[in-house]
């Protein structure tokens, strides 16, 4: 076997109920949901077990849900003595992939993603800003539309590169619609409008980043134990000051996905375990190399299949 990354999903893939019965079967997966309680001073726990869905869904709670459930689910990984070569996530995943790379403590860093998405939130007027999937274009030609579109005064820019034939766009609602209706007449196969409230890594989010900055401040970021491939250069780095500046240029800068699986893949990763709830990324990480091996663990059956393909039983 060669190199084993460990990735995380982001905002999107929150269910009600995800990583109840980790919690239920392993004591530390229970301590972390107890811990975010403690940092955050409301029962996150509670919503994500209970729900209802739609309070789950609002970005101040997924962004915590997501990253908590994801290190309860890595308990028994870090148990049974599996640890990655390089970790990755998707957008707020990349908070996930620093702590279990031991570059933020794990309450720093649910008590940093509840903040962060407080200031998503509130960046943009609700219905002003929006992102779509634009399917079957190639990069350089959506990156066009969107600088026609931008330059004639409707901000849209490219958000997340997923993987070959996805690309997210985001922006103003005028922007990505107008941007939308061009990637259609360049030969784009689909444009998916997305669920969101707010036109994240775009321009738009720089009065997010201005505020949290300042809660970055407030927590201990330090060197990682193995590199973490960051969104914004999608290159392995593990140097806090690295992380510090790119955590900040994340909020309105592309997520470079499809680069960094494919960085990781150059670095000699073979295996990829995604961690948390959904395939997500596992799905993108096919698309991007078929050749790969992909383990999804979202529960403690999954987890213990896991274990057992990556010890080769």
């Amino acid at each position: 076997m060669g190199k084993i990354a460990f990735i995380f999903p982001g905002q999107g893939s929150q269910t009600v109920g995800m990583g109840k019965e980790a919690a239920e079967s392993n004591t530390n997966a229970k301590k972390t949901f107890e811990q975010a309680d403690e940092r955050l001073g409301y029962s996150l726990s509670s919503i994500i077990f209970e729900g209802p869905q739609e309070k789950l869904t609002l970005t101040a709670n997924a962004q915590p849900a997501l990253l908590t459930t994801s290190i309860a689910l890595m308990q028994d990984l870090k148990e049974a003595g599996i640890s990655p070569d390089y970790t990755a996530g998707h957008s707020l995943g990349e908070y996930t992939a620093l702590v279990a790379a031991g570059a933020i403590d794990f309450s720093d860093a649910v008590y940093a993603v509840n903040k962060r998405g407080e200031y998503m939130e509130e960046a943009v007027p609700d219905g002003k800003g929006t992102m779509a999937a634009i399917l079957g274009l190639d990069r350089s030609v959506l990156q066009d539309v969107c600088a026609s579109v931008s330059e004639k005064g409707d901000d849209v820019q490219l958000a997340n590169m997923n993987c070959p034939g996805q690309i997210v766009i985001s922006g103003t609602v005028a922007g990505v619609q107008k941007a939308g209706e061009k990637a259609k007449e360049q030969g784009a196969k689909r444009v998916l409008p997305l669920q969101v409230s707010g036109p994240f890594h775009s321009s738009l989010m720089k009065p997010a980043a201005e505020k949290f900055s300042g809660i970055l401040n407030e927590i201990t970021i330090r060197d990682a134990s193995v590199p973490v491939v960051v969104n914004v250069t999608a290159t392995p780095e593990t140097k806090k000051e690295v992380f510090e500046e790119k955590l900040i240029e994340q909020l309105y800068s592309p997520v470079l996905w499809e680069d960094t699986v494919q960085q990781l893949i150059a670095s000699g990763v073979d295996t990829f375990v995604e961690v948390g709830p959904g395939k997500v990324l596992s799905g993108l990480v096919r698309k991007v190399d078929r050749n790969v091996k992909t383990i999804s663990v979202q529960d403690p059956e999954s987890c213990q299949q896991a274990i057992e393909l990556l010890r080769g039983e």
